[in-house]
């Protein structure tokens, strides 16, 4: 099991941050162009605990796989959770904290997940999946600086 922890403070107030960051249909946004990702499910402007949303993604090779997630937990402009259901992972459990901070909210994303197929799933984790999540996360921050302005950010390695 991987765990993946990013920090960046955006400098916007906490009313539009969780304005775009809670709303699922902002997720294209922020991720990368060659994940083709799309989402197949009706969603609401704004999640709520118990949101089940469908998507097609392509994370490796051009290969579509369907991803379902479930938000797990949601408190207003403080976090989120959502939870694979179906998808590429054994585990994927991504915890979304947004805080108040001098200059604009702090993000911080947290990001525990696992591959299927015992050693063969390891191997795949440790050669190309690791390296795959952290440039996601990487395009993400530069996304978002494009979108909100310079924060500060502490980058995966």
């Amino acid at each position: 099991m991987k765990q993946l922890v990013t920090r960046q403070v955006v400098p916007i107030s906490l009313d539009e941050a969780w304005t775009f960051f809670s709303s699922p249909r902002n997720l294209s946004k922020i991720t990368p162009d060659y994940m083709n990702f799309r989402i197949t499910s009706d969603v609401p402007d704004v999640m709520y605990e118990g949101l089940i949303i469908t998507y097609n993604v392509s994370p490796v090779l051009g290969i579509s796989v369907k991803w379902v997630t479930e938000i797990s937990h949601a408190k207003s402009k403080t976090m989120f959770v959502d939870n694979q259901l179906v998808g590429p992972y054994s585990l994927w459990h991504h915890q979304h904290h947004f805080k108040e901070v001098e200059g604009g909210v702090e993000m911080t994303d947290i990001v525990t997940y696992k591959m299927p197929y015992g050693v063969l799933g390891r191997l795949l984790e440790l050669l190309v999946v690791n390296k795959k999540v952290k440039a996601i996360f990487s395009y993400r921050t530069k996304k978002i600086e494009e979108l909100f302005g310079i924060g500060s950010a502490v980058v995966p390695k």
